[in-house]
């Protein structure tokens, strides 16, 4: 699946996406040990007594001493584990299965139970390897071809490893609880509802107290100390203690002895020792829940990717076809902003004539006294207004004329800019955000944002005009102009006194020397150089930006077709997989009743019922080839 980042470090056409399809790390844990993991029944109990019994009646051998009067605080028990070998052994054996080296009793003789010294840890100087290892023993068993047996030690004799959540992490568990009282202690309930916290179900068995202290008794014994299965309409009366006790500390379900419940096991109490023989049927149901959670857990990761991969199909066919036009509409957009803009250029001249006119009649008498108070900047003149140098004269006229120009100036400029500004309200706004949606699209950062500020360019180009003199006078006037600078420089020619009668002259000699004419000509050819340079930079860079574009848009293309025709029928296909294998687990195989008609694909049937739906049709489809397969995959997850 090609979800790498695209080349420049840009992000990829799945931006994103990587993430979300990868397995979440508690889902990637869960389906390894489903997959990875033995089943084993792990045997739990109120005391080794009653363990040891349990282990015994599941093998049908009696392979375990039962040990007289054993309570937790004087057991020292190691952890057993039976597997399944061809000859029959036994051995210590640490968690990471190492085989330790060690005499044991059950080496020095022949045994039918395993003797009980193999069965208890040592005094507490014996090697720590030793007391960490467990006792492992091999037995050719049909039963054993299946699962593992763990028989896990008391609480109190339980090392590093043999815990129970130590054994949880290896296995797909099936717990069997040994009791042999009438009530369970703090210390056993506190046990369960750990377990509890797990959602684990619990096979609870009941063994009778006089097996658990006395190996020699027949198993005539236990049916006077089990009380009699009652019938179901007598359940509510004749509860045993022990069930009570369990119901209310809500180890069982509400129907008390745990019916099967599809899809999902239930605790369970078995009050009767011959009634063992359940345990087959709760182990299979225990293993078919982890089965289906299983299946379920990977079919959720299927349909997460799968729809990513859907969404990442159409949102890159929208990405085909809108960047095509996207371009089209920028590029015919601006080509009619700059011809708006032309137009503004052409059609202002005359108006900006009129305008200068009006500007100078109206504000010559302001300009005249704003003038006349001006204060010089740099230079120095005296309060009597005696002359000043040459150099000094030219300087100050040219103060008074730029404050003039610059009066002149701002009116000028927010006559060309209201133009514009009602272009940018009426169209613009759309072609900028079109324009910065193609930059974001494009993966070269060098690029980014230059086709806008051409675009900002071409906009500003009214902010940017200028009047001068020498751009807004006749020629004659500057040709007088320059006579007058050149009789001032004669020696014999004294300079004039810097008065306010002097600067007012000077202001209104500046205010005639302009030609309204020709200053809305220069400002209008300014205003069109301005946007001509703009509009040709923006060409260009829209040229290189539609090249990155298309190249960007040819790969999509591909990667586009992997995942309509490749990625997303593979992972439809997984997808109906794990479905199918989560619905047969739960619901079995539907039975096929009579044929109601025939499509193209395949026979419909009759069935009586299915997955709780009754009745109900049942199409038999067998695609021809995978093209088919891969149809019937994603038409049954869309739908």
């Amino acid at each position: 699946w090609e979800l790498r980042p695209a080349a420049g470090g840009g992000p990829g056409p799945l931006e994103g996406a990587a993430d979300c399809i990868s397995f979440p790390q508690h889902e990637e844990d869960y389906l390894h040990a489903a997959v990875g993991c033995f089943p084993c029944i792990l045997i739990l109990g109120q005391n080794c007594g009653a363990k040891c019994h349990v282990l015994n009646c599941v093998l049908g051998e009696k392979l375990l001493p039962v040990v007289k009067n054993s309570n937790e605080k004087n057991c020292r028990r190691r952890r057993l584990k039976f597997t399944h070998g061809k000859r029959t052994s036994i051995s210590l054996a640490l968690p990471g299965q190492y085989v330790l080296v060690h005499h044991l009793a059950a080496h020095q003789r022949k045994w039918d139970t395993i003797p009980e010294e193999d069965l208890n840890m040592q005094d507490s100087n014996e090697d720590p390897a030793h007391r960490l290892a467990h006792l492992e023993v091999t037995l050719h068993h049909p039963l054993l071809q299946e699962m593992d047996i763990l028989v896990l030690p008391c609480r109190e004799a339980q090392s590093e490893g043999s815990t129970l959540s130590d054994c949880l992490k290896y296995s797909l568990p099936i717990i069997v609880y040994a009791i042999s009282e009438e009530h369970l202690t703090e210390s056993e309930e506190h046990e369960l509802q750990e377990l509890k916290k797990l959602s684990l179900p619990v096979f609870f068995i009941k063994v009778p107290r006089h097996l658990c202290n006395n190996n020699s008794e027949s198993h005539s014994g236990q049916e006077k100390d089990v009380p009699v299965v009652v019938k179901a309409s007598k359940f509510e009366k004749e509860k045993s203690p022990l069930l009570q006790q369990l119901l209310k500390s809500d180890f069982l379900g509400p129907a008390g002895s745990g019916q099967p419940n599809a899809g999902k096991a239930q605790s369970v109490l078995v009050e009767h020792i011959e009634k063992l023989r359940q345990l087959g049927a709760f182990a299979k149901q225990v293993v078919q829940m982890h089965l289906v959670d299983a299946a379920t857990v990977l079919n959720g990761v299927h349909c997460r990717s799968l729809d990513i991969f859907i969404n990442q199909a159409f949102d890159m066919q929208r990405d085909l076809q809108i960047t095509p036009k996207r371009l089209e509409y920028t590029r015919d957009k601006e080509n009619e902003l700059f011809q708006s803009l032309m137009n503004i250029a052409n059609r202002k001249q005359e108006e900006m004539r009129d305008l200068i006119v009006e500007t100078l009649s109206g504000l010559k008498e302001g300009l005249l006294e704003e003038a006349g108070n001006l204060e010089f900047q740099d230079i120095i003149i005296c309060e009597n207004g005696e002359a000043v140098s040459n150099k000094d004269i030219k300087c100050c006229i040219k103060q008074i004329q730029d404050l003039i120009i610059t009066r002149l100036n701002q009116a000028v400029a927010n006559q060309l800019i209201s133009s514009v500004d009602y272009l940018r309200e009426s169209f613009v706004g759309t072609l900028e955000r079109c324009l910065k949606s193609l930059e974001k699209s494009n993966h070269d950062t060098a690029m980014n944002n230059v086709t806008s500020n051409h675009l900002k360019q071409i906009l500003n180009a009214a902010y940017h005009v200028e009047v001068t003199f020498h751009s807004g006078s006749t020629v004659s006037r500057l040709l007088w102009e320059q006579i007058k600078q050149i009789i001032q420089r004669m020696p014999w020619v004294n300079p004039p006194a810097v008065t306010t009668e002097w600067k007012r002259k000077i202001g209104q000699d500046a205010i005639e020397s302009l030609c309204a004419t020709k200053l809305a000509k220069s400002i209008c050819s300014q205003f069109r150089t301005r946007l001509n340079s703009s509009h040709e930079a923006f060409a260009a860079s829209l040229r290189q930006l539609e090249a990155g574009l298309s190249g960007r848009l040819e790969k999509m293309e591909d990667l586009w077709l992997k995942v309509r025709k490749d990625h997303a029928p593979r992972l439809a296909r997984l997808s109906l997989d794990s479905r199918s294998l989560r619905d047969l687990l739960l619901h079995g195989k539907p039975k096929l009743g009579r044929e109601l008609g025939r499509g193209q694909y395949g026979v419909v049937y009759l069935c009586e019922s299915w997955a709780g739906h009754s009745p109900c049709a049942l199409k038999s489809v067998v695609p021809p080839d995978d093209k088919h397969w891969n149809d019937l995959a994603l038409e049954f997850h869309y739908t």
